[in-house]
C-alpha cells in the first residue's frame, strides 16, 4: 500500500485521529484548542489556528477529512517530498484558520474545528499535478481539476453566507493557499496544466 511509504502522512493520521478522540471523550480539551474569535484576537491564544486542525466535532467530520488525507497525503508527500507537503499541509491550515477569522471577527461566539483547510490545500495541489485523475464526488467520477474548480467556486459563493455548519470559509483560504503555493513554487506545472488540458480537449 502507498500509505506505507509515506510516515509523514502515517503521522498526521494518527495524531489527527488521537487528538480528535481524546476530545471526543473529554470535551474540555476541544473547548481550550478549538478555533474562535474570542480565543484568537482577545486572548491571544495563537495557538489555536493550529490546534484547530487536529479536532474534529464528530467521527463522521474525522472519518471524511482523515479518509481524503489518506488518499491525497501519500501522493504529495511521494512526489513532493515531506517538506513540501508538511508546507502544503500546514500552510493551507493556517490560510483556512485566518480567513474564518476574518470572515467572523465581528462574531464573538464563532467557533470552529477540523482540518478542513490543510486537506483543501491538499486537494487543490494534487488536482493541479493530476489535473485528469478521475474522482468521485458523492459516487459521481469527475476529474480532479474540474472538482477542484467547482470546489473553490462553491466555497467562495458560500463562504460567510450558509449557515450549515460546514467550514465554508477554512476550505476556501485552504483551497487559494494550495493554488498559490503551485504558483510560487512549482510555476511550470501550470504550463503543464495548460497543456494538458489542450491535449485532452483536442482528443475528447
Amino acid at each position: 500500500m502507498l500509505i506505507l511509504e509515506a510516515p509523514v502522512t502515517i503521522l498526521l493520521l494518527l495524531g489527527t485521529v488521537a487528538i480528535s478522540i481524546a476530545a471526543f471523550r473529554d470535551s474540555r480539551i476541544a473547548e481550550r484548542f478549538l478555533l474562535s474569535t474570542e480565543g484568537v484576537l482577545r486572548r491571544r491564544q495563537y495557538y489555536r489556528v493550529v490546534t484547530s486542525g487536529f479536532l474534529h466535532g464528530d467521527p463522521m467530520h474525522l472519518f471524511m477529512n482523515m479518509l481524503t488525507l489518506f488518499f491525497f497525503g501519500p501522493f504529495l508527500e511521494l512526489g513532493l517530498g515531506p517538506v513540501n507537503f508538511l508546507l502544503i499541509y500546514f500552510a493551507s491550515m493556517l490560510a483556512g484558520s485566518a480567513l474564518a477569522l476574518t470572515e467572523n471577527f465581528r462574531n464573538p461566539r464563532y467557533r470552529a474545528l477540523g482540518a478542513s483547510g490543510a486537506i483543501s490545500g491538499a486537494m487543490i495541489v494534487f488536482a493541479l499535478f493530476q489535473p485528469f485523475a478521475m474522482i468521485l464526488f458523492f459516487f459521481i467520477p469527475m476529474p480532479a481539476v474540474l472538482f477542484a474548480v467547482l470546489f473553490i467556486g462553491y466555497s467562495a459563493m458560500a463562504a460567510g453566507r450558509a449557515q450549515d455548519g460546514i467550514g465554508h470559509d477554512a476550505h476556501l483560504g485552504g483551497a487559494l493557499m494550495g493554488l498559490t503555493l503551485v504558483c510560487v513554487l512549482w510555476p511550470s506545472q501550470l504550463y503543464e496544466l495548460v497543456d494538458e488540458a489542450r491535449g485532452f480537449i483536442a482528443n475528447f
